[in-house]
């Protein structure tokens, strides 16, 4: 089973990406548009990007580029989904209940699996939550926490004719 690149650790992603250091408007002061704060990794593999230039400084920015990637490749990336909920579902969802922050490195692992969960059962969300061990509404809510996760899951669902999740 391919392992989906938003679980990769951050050494590997950044081994697995294009790095380039952009001008971007940001905070103001002294360094304003006089050095090359801002980062877009681009992922080799799939071609999926994401940038980050609201910081002073890369060393900022980095990480949040690095955040950024991995949400947009739990969302851009699908692989076949696994017959159950994997160990770090199973540790996050503890007794059918999803808890992980949004601001966490797991946070787009969780929702890549969710969503190959979804796309392995026809976008079914109860179908899909059955599968992962965790009620429809935590599995909804948990979409809802990334906007363009909801705003794809919507597209598929009115692709095979089933209502817009909320």
């Amino acid at each position: 089973m391919p392992t989906h690149p938003a679980t990769f650790s951050r050494k590997r992603l950044l081994a697995d990406s294009d790095l380039q250091r952009i001008r971007r408007g940001g905070p103001g002061g002294q360094r304003r548009n006089k050095v090359e704060t801002g980062v877009v990794l681009r992922h080799l593999p799939t071609g999926i990007a994401a940038e980050a230039s609201e910081r002073r400084h890369q060393r900022e920015n980095l990480p949040l580029a690095v955040r950024r990637l991995r949400l947009n490749l739990a969302v851009g990336v699908r692989v076949p989904a696994a017959d159950g909920p994997s160990p770090l579902w199973q540790r996050r969802c503890p007794a059918g209940r999803i808890v992980v922050s949004e601001d966490h490195d797991d946070f787009a692992a969780i929702l890549a699996e969710a969503l190959d969960t979804l796309a392995g059962a026809d976008w079914e969300h109860r179908d899909a939550a059955t599968t992962l061990g965790c009620s429809p509404t935590q599995l909804v809510k948990l979409i809802g926490r990334c906007r363009k996760a909801l705003e794809m899951v919507n597209q598929r669902r009115n692709e095979v004719g089933l209502r817009a999740l909320k």
